[in-house]
C-alpha cells in the first residue's frame, strides 16, 4: 500500500493492547488522523521519539481500510519543551489541545494546525502571559470558524466612534452603542488586533493590552461558547 508522509502534532494517545497505541494526529495537509503505533509503548521502539507531546513529527503512514491507518516512522522535527518546565503552562497546553480537538472535524483546515503550532510556541516563552495566549487562542477559533465580530460599524451601519461607548449583541456579533456599555474604542483597537491574525508575540507587546484583558476575555470566551462547540 502506498505510504504518506506528512507533519503532525498530537492531539490524542489511547493505549491499545499491551505495547500499541492509538494515536490521533492533526496535520496541515491530511486533516485529522488516527493511525496504530504499534509496540511504541516498548522500550526500545523506534516510535516513540517522535510521538511527543507538544511537538512537531514527521510522519509516515499508510492509510487503513478503515478509520484507523497504520504508523510507519515518526522523526521528532520541533519539541517544546520548556512547556512542562511549568506546571500552569503545561495544563493550558493540554487544554488548548483539547479545545482544537473538538472544535475540529476529521478534514479541518490547514490554520488550525498553524493555529496550534503557534499556541506551542507562545506557550514555549514564558515571557509571554498565559492569560493573553487562552484568550488569543480563543480568538483565533472564533475567527477561523468564520464568526469574526463586525469591528467596523455598530448594529445601525454607524461607524465605530472614539468617544462612544458600547455593549456588545452576540446575535449579530456587533456593537451597540450605549451610555452604560463597557467597551470603548481601546478595546475595539485591541480586538482587531487579535482577528487579524497577529501572533502572542506581537500582542505582548501592544501597550496596555494587559488591562484590557479582562473584557476582551469576556467578549472573546462568549463568541467562543455561543458559536463552537468545545
Amino acid at each position: 500500500m502506498k505510504q504518506i508522509q506528512t507533519r503532525g502534532i498530537i492531539l490524542s494517545r489511547t493505549d491499545y493492547g499491551e505495547a500499541d497505541r492509538i494515536i490521533t494526529l492533526l496535520t496541515p495537509d491530511q486533516g485529522k488522523l488516527r493511525l496504530m503505533a504499534r509496540g511504541v509503548r516498548r522500550v526500545k521502539s523506534k516510535l516513540a521519539g517522535g510521538v511527543e507531546l507538544f511537538s512537531i513529527s514527521d510522519i509516515t503512514f499508510i492509510r487503513g481500510r478503515g478509520e484507523i491507518g497504520t504508523m510507519i516512522s515518526a522523526r521528532l522535527l520541533t519539541h517544546y519543551g520548556d512547556i512542562v518546565r511549568d506546571v500552569n503552562r503545561t495544563m493550558l497546553g493540554y487544554e488548548l489541545t483539547k479545545q482544537l480537538h473538538r472544535a475540529t472535524e476529521d478534514e479541518p483546515e490547514p490554520e488550525y494546525f498553524e493555529l496550534l503550532e503557534q499556541a506551542f510556541v507562545a506557550l514555549n516563552d514564558a515571557r509571554i502571559s498565559i492569560d493573553l495566549i487562552r484568550i488569543w487562542f480563543a480568538g483565533q477559533l472564533v475567527r477561523i470558524a468564520g464568526h469574526t465580530p463586525n469591528l467596523y460599524t455598530d448594529l445601525s451601519g454607524e461607524k465605530l466612534t472614539a468617544d462612544q461607548k458600547y455593549r456588545f449583541d452576540y446575535d449579530s456579533m456587533a456593537f451597540d452603542p450605549s451610555p452604560d456599555g463597557a467597551l470603548t474604542a481601546d478595546h475595539i483597537k485591541s480586538l482587531r488586533l487579535f482577528f487579524s491574525g497577529n501572533t502572542p508575540h506581537v500582542l505582548q507587546q501592544v501597550q496596555g493590552m494587559t488591562g484590557l484583558l479582562p473584557e476582551l476575555a469576556i467578549l472573546i470566551k462568549t463568541a467562543l461558547n455561543t458559536f463552537i462547540r468545545i
